[in-house]
């Protein structure tokens, strides 16, 4: 009985972080050249990572497989791209 309860809470908690994520296509659509990195942060969360090179910064919201890539000229969206977002 234990077992199954154990199982079942780790189920749950599965689904419910897999609920809690921003990175879906609604928020990508919200994504627009011009807003600055707080606004992006506020839409998609924090960034996975971020690379900073010469005023150009290229963040990545997710992993390898699912993810989000945005680039900022200053602190504006330049570009971004979206990878296998469901």
């Amino acid at each position: 009985m234990a077992l199954r309860l154990r199982l079942l809470a780790t189920v749950i908690a599965g689904f419910a972080a897999a609920g809690c994520s921003k990175l879906t296509p609604e928020n990508y659509a919200k994504l627009k050249p011009g807003l600055t990195y707080e606004e992006v942060k506020a839409i998609l969360g924090n960034p996975a990572r971020c690379d900073d090179l010469m005023g150009f910064k290229s963040c990545r919201w997710g992993d390898d497989s699912r993810n989000v890539k945005v680039r900022f000229a200053g602190d504006q969206v330049l570009l971004y791209s979206a990878e296998n977002l469901r």
